[in-house]
């Protein structure tokens, strides 16, 4: 375990972490919809939001849209579907308060998200990124985390040694990526199980119950 006032800077993955995993709910919901399987339309989604490049910012919304409907017809309007998935991104307040604690305590926080544009959406809505120092999205940094120089990369941008930064994803690829660069990782996905991490790192971080 690290020392706590060795670890200069957190980062948060933001579905899974920071917030529940809309992406992953909202698609369930649209699949049961329209009579799929779960498994299959969203491993098909996840796919195609990369292999558009829509996750990257080379490609749009309709675009992703338009792929995933070409192996599973769908019945809502682009809009109605969308409007699906950014419902299912719904804030983890004590997580956010968590992230402000941390600041108030010297240290860095940084957004680190494989999402489109549609985190921007989000953050008009819910005030995202006021929590944080940087928010690094892959639809405007051009690169998401399934490459291992993304790492690096924020590393730079962050002005720190990689061993003072501690990450937390939800996706096991992502936290692998991120060690091999030499940042402290952990895997989490529940509010509580990423709290307790929180916790383990900075002391100062209170119990779930005792955060507003």
């Amino acid at each position: 375990m690290a020392r706590e006032d060795s670890l200069r800077a957190a980062v948060f993955d933001f579905g899974g972490v920071i917030a529940e995993e809309g992406f992953r709910d909202g698609l369930e919901v649209i699949a049961q919809r329209n009579g799929y399987d779960i498994r299959a339309f969203f491993a098909a989604a996840q796919q195609l939001v990369y292999d558009t490049g829509y996750v990257v910012g080379r490609a749009g919304e309709a675009d992703f849209w338009r792929a995933l409907r070409a192996r599973f017809p769908l019945s809502e309007p682009d809009a109605e579907l969308t409007a699906v998935v950014l419902d299912h991104f719904q804030p983890r307040p004590r997580m956010l308060a968590a992230v402000d604690l941390l600041r108030r305590h010297g240290r860095v926080t940084a957004l680190l998200s494989d999402q489109t544009d549609w985190l921007e959406r989000l953050d008009r809505r819910h005030g995202l990124f006021r929590h944080f120092d940087h928010v690094f999205n892959s639809y405007r940094l051009g690169c998401g985390k399934r490459d291992p120089a993304l790492f690096p990369e924020v590393t730079r941008r962050l002005g720190l040694p990689p061993a003072q930064i501690l990450f937390l994803d939800d996706d096991r690829g992502n936290v692998e990526r991120a060690r091999a660069a030499g940042w402290r990782t952990c895997r989490c996905s529940t509010e509580q199980g990423c709290l307790t991490t929180l916790q383990s790192y900075f002391p100062f971080i209170p119990r779930l119950a005792e955060i507003d």
